[in-house]
């Protein structure tokens, strides 16, 4: 019996949000306005032996999760979550999520915090590739000389540590 992958999609006042789980927890969410051809590379890259359903349970909980994290009024998120990636990147990963809102570390901090202090670049590959963004913050990552990059580009990245009071 083949797994199955479970997709939604909403809007909200940041632009349109695409989830996907699996029965271990939330496993994709796209960033605001990201392309639906990028999400679905992304499911195809990593879900490629999943069935698509549409809903979910994981997914429907979500929604609220980031619909009040985006309105304000939820500062940590309470959520199975199903991590891909190699065990450095999901290392790194399990680290940003535990930067707490409002607070930040830099590409370097997160290395070191890892046991990899030479490891900046490959800190930042890995939030890079992260598939959690909102809930394994990787906008709370900065460069050690600014603001740093961000998958959605710099102007939601501020947005969100503006959103966070950490900058």
């Amino acid at each position: 019996m083949k797994k199955k992958l479970f997709v939604h999609s909403f809007k909200t006042k940041l632009g349109l949000i695409r989830l996907a789980s699996t029965e271990k927890g939330l496993a994709v969410i796209s960033l605001p306005d990201s392309s639906e051809r990028y999400f679905e590379r992304s499911i195809e890259r990593h879900f490629s032996d999943h069935e698509i359903h549409q809903g979910g349970e994981y997914n429907k909980i979500a929604r609220k999760q980031l619909s009040e994290y985006i309105a304000g009024k939820r500062r940590a998120f309470d959520l199975k979550l199903d991590i891909q990636g190699t065990e450095f990147h999901q290392k790194v990963l399990r680290r940003v999520a535990a930067i707490p809102y409002g607070e930040t570390m830099t590409y370097g901090d997160v290395a070191l915090a890892v046991g990899h202090p030479r490891a900046s670049r490959a800190v930042g590959t890995a939030n890079a590739r992260n598939l959690l963004p909102f809930v394994i913050p990787c906008h709370r990552v900065v460069a050690s000389n600014g603001i740093g990059g961000y998958g959605g580009g710099e102007h939601l990245k501020k947005r969100l540590l503006e959103l966070e009071g950490a900058i």
